[in-house]
């Protein structure tokens, strides 16, 4: 009787099979937990490119209007004319913060406004551009450590 005791007492045995199960589960679980990661930080950067390419559209259409404006003979706000040599109109939109939409129109014949030609149709940073010169380089001195 002692022995069917000892064998009804007796735990389990806990072998290298569940010992792989365990460690399948955890490294699951890991990747599981990084894919998620990685999908948030796809998702964040697709909505801010987004955004941009909507915010660059809407710069490029209010462009275009006053691009008509200008063919039509009206004289937009904000439009700068240049007529030294051929007559040109420059002019920016507002894309962001950091960015603009700027525009050059040049009109070789001041009387015909439909013939006209882009010079310059390009987004450009705004602000003042600030060099950081804080760089921490070790100059072989070893006293101070």
């Amino acid at each position: 009787m002692d022995e069917r005791k000892q064998t009804e007492l007796s735990p389990p045995p806990v072998g290298g099979a569940s010992l792989l199960v365990v460690f399948a589960v955890l490294c699951l679980t890991v990747f599981a937990l990084l894919s998620l990661s990685t999908v948030r930080a796809n998702g964040r950067l697709s909505e801010t490119s987004a955004r941009a390419v909507a915010d660059y559209y809407a710069a490029d259409v209010k462009a275009q209007e006053i691009l008509a404006r200008l063919r039509a003979g009206e004289e937009p706000e904000g439009v700068e004319w240049d007529g030294l040599g051929e007559l040109s109109a420059s002019y920016s939109c507002p894309i962001s913060d950091q960015q603009e939409l700027r525009v050059e129109v040049r009109f070789p014949d001041a009387l015909d406004l439909e013939n006209y030609e882009i010079v310059c149709w390009k987004a450009v940073p705004v602000g003042q551009w600030e060099a950081d010169d804080e760089l921490d380089v070790w100059d072989g001195d070893s006293t101070l450590f």
